[in-house]
This record gives structure tokens, sequence and C-alpha cells, in this order.
């Protein structure tokens, strides 16, 4: 669905039980959202941006800018 959360998440090298446990999700369930099997709740992209220190934009594939809005 959205390849960038995978795509951050290895870039930081971070497994998905250590974003998940940030998240506080299980890890299941981020699995679930990194491949897109279920759809995210708009806090979890809120939330990863805010882990990632970028936009949900870029999560989203919607701008290639990974910096922050100020």
């Amino acid at each position: 669905m959205y390849p960038r959360i995978k795509e951050i998440r290895e870039q930081k090298k971070l497994t998905q039980l250590q974003v998940s446990m940030r998240l506080e999700i299980d890890q299941s369930d981020y699995s679930k959202y990194e491949r897109g099997v279920h759809a995210a709740p708009i806090e979890f992209y809120i939330n990863l941006a805010n882990i990632y220190n970028t936009s949900v934009d870029y999560i989203l594939g919607q701008t290639d800018n990974r910096k922050r809005y100020e």
C-alpha cells in the first residue's frame, strides 16, 4: 500500500518489533499495515512521522521531501 513505511524502517535499521513497540501496537498489526493488508488509522501515520521526524505526506508518497513542515 505505502512502500515507504517499510523503506524508512529499513533505512533506520529498525525491526518491525522495535517500531511497533514505540507505536505501542502489536507487531502483527504493524506488519499488516506495512504490507497493506489492513488500512492503518491516521494516528498510526502521525505517530510514525513523529518517530522518523518526517511528514505524513512523505510516508504516504505524496512528496519526495523528507523534511517536516514548519
